[in-house]
């Protein structure tokens, strides 16, 4: 971690901002979003004089008293390093970007942060409350993207955020997390074992000296950091007026590309990314889009099969794309027409070793369907685990990105 260190000035720089706080928050109040961003472009005594007239002297002695070994030791205290604008090190991403940090605190492998090109990165970001389809998307893409080499870079908040960083960590790819407090810190809290899990492998960073706490006006701030290290910024789900439409536009502002996943258009959270659509944006269905707006037509080609499925997993699979969302919606969706859009029977779903030799005539309906709700729910658990369907917390099911194999003699 000696190794590493940022010079004085710009140490002295983050631990002013921290010191800043509560000033700054009062400034940026009602203009969150754009006014964080603008006032990190000041120096040191422009800051001050506009955010704290009255402390700033007060606070820029305060910072300007510490010396290179007192940084040094609350860094190693915390186990972080530093490096800063004027290391070589630095990455290259926010070289370009005129209000990027002085210095940036981590923990984890320096080297990921050192050698990260923004062709190499991309940074997906969305709503704290998405939805299940939102969640799904969001690890499903991070997972495809890490496996063809990129970083996935996101913010460890809660919905959308988290679930890019677990799709990283699930491919055994490589993912930065940018935080709106001390790298030493997770916030959230709830989240503490993710933000270990990154560290471990990955890196966890922020402008903010260890020990600082998050404020709203950094976590806008820390969005242009976000931008500015990857070559493209997805945004997932995002209501009309959100944090994330925030990195859209300093991605845009930056020159990077700009990408949005399309959702239904009466969907709250589908508002945001819908809008940038409407704008321009590209359209994200998949990594294999990502890497093609990124690196050109053409690119690696994504894998996105999943195993084969027999007549039985496919017609309940087809009840589930048709939108049945449940085990009972999918067996009334069979048993009451006997056939689904693929066109399978529901004698597929009842075997004959389930039928009972010696039914009476008017119990066999009853019968049929109880069977055919029973065969139903053990498919929807058999298509979780080949990666097909993904279950939500209120009992329904929703389809994964993963694509199934065309039937043998499809298309002859």
């Amino acid at each position: 971690m000696s190794e590493r260190r940022a010079c004085v000035e710009c140490l002295r720089r983050s631990w002013l901002l921290a010191l800043l706080g509560p000033y700054l928050e009062k400034t940026a109040t009602g203009k969150v979003g754009r006014r964080s961003p603008e006032l990190l472009r000041l120096s040191n005594e422009d800051l001050v004089e506009v955010v704290a007239p009255g402390a700033g002297p007060r606070l820029i002695g305060e910072v300007e008293a510490r010396d290179e070994a007192w940084f040094a030791e609350r860094l190693e205290e915390a186990e972080c390093w530093a490096i800063c604008r004027h290391d070589d090190r630095y990455p290259p991403g926010l070289r370009d970007a005129d209000d990027a940090p002085w210095a940036l605190l981590g923990r984890g492998a320096p080297g990921l942060l050192e050698a990260i090109e923004p062709q190499a990165a991309v940074t997906i970001v969305g709503s704290r409350r998405a939805t299940s389809y939102g969640r799904e998307v969001a690890r499903d893409l991070a997972r495809e993207l890490a496996t063809a080499g990129l970083v996935v870079i996101s913010g460890l908040a809660f919905g959308i955020d988290a679930c890019a960083h677990r799709g990283a960590l699930d491919a055994g790819g490589k993912t930065i997390a940018v935080l709106g407090c001390g790298p030493d810190t997770s916030y959230p809290a709830a989240h503490r074992g993710l933000w270990r899990s990154i560290a471990e492998t990955g890196v966890v960073i922020s402008e903010l000296p260890p020990g600082s706490t998050p404020w709203r006006w950094s976590f806008p701030a820390r969005n242009r950091v976000m931008a500015a290290l990857a070559g493209m910024t997805v945004v997932v789900e995002a209501a009309a007026r959100s944090g994330s439409l925030i990195t859209a536009d300093l991605a845009a502002e930056l020159g990077r590309d700009l990408g949005a996943v399309p959702g239904p258009v009466t969907s709250r959270a589908s508002a945001g990314p819908n809008e940038l659509l409407a704008g321009g944006a590209c359209v994200v269905r998949d990594a294999q889009d990502v890497l093609d707006a990124m690196l050109g037509a053409g690119a690696e080609h994504l894998q996105r099969t999943g195993p084969p499925l027999d007549e039985e997993l496919a017609i309940v699979l087809s009840a589930v794309e048709a939108g049945a969302a449940n085990a009972d919606a999918i067996a009334a969706a069979i048993g009451s027409t006997g056939r689904t859009a693929a066109g399978g029977a529901t004698s597929a779903l009842v075997s004959a070793g389930d039928a009972p030799n010696h039914v009476d005539p008017d119990d066999a309906a009853p019968r049929s369907i109880d069977l055919v709700g029973r065969r139903v729910s053990i498919a929807l658990a058999r298509l979780e685990l080949l990666g097909y369907l993904a279950a939500t917390p209120t009992g329904t099911v929703t389809r994964t990105l993963l694509a199934a194999p065309t039937p043998s003699g499809a298309g002859n």
